[in-house]
């Protein structure tokens, strides 16, 4: 079985960005749909920020249909011994340049 869980941060943001962009939820869920199947990503819009024995920290592009052409990043933890998937950070390319390594930093922290 699949769980996936968010930080409270990641909670905040979706909230805030789900106001201006209506069809985020479907978008998570279809993206979700996808890290099912391939759980580090599949193509050029997944990348790995950090691997080990415990975790892989991935950031990926969620194509939000509200956004047409454009997509916002999602950051996630992979933990393959428990399958669960950990929402970190989302955030719109166009009002933040990277995502926050302190908040990746500190989830990583929590783990040990």
């Amino acid at each position: 079985m699949i769980r996936s869980k968010q930080l409270p941060a990641f909670e905040k943001e979706f909230k805030r960005l789900h106001k201006r962009y209506r069809s985020l939820a479907k978008d998570l869920a279809t993206f979700e749909s996808v890290i099912v199947t391939y759980p580090t990503g599949l193509g050029a819009n997944f990348t790995i920020l950090h691997r080990d024995e415990r975790v892989v920290i991935v950031k990926a592009r969620l194509a939000c249909a509200a956004l047409r052409e454009r997509s916002l990043r999602i950051i996630y933890a992979y933990h393959d011994d428990v399958v669960e998937f950990v929402y970190i950070e989302l955030y719109f390319k166009g009002d933040k340049a990277n995502e926050d390594r302190g908040r990746i930093e500190d989830y990583l922290k929590d783990l040990v």
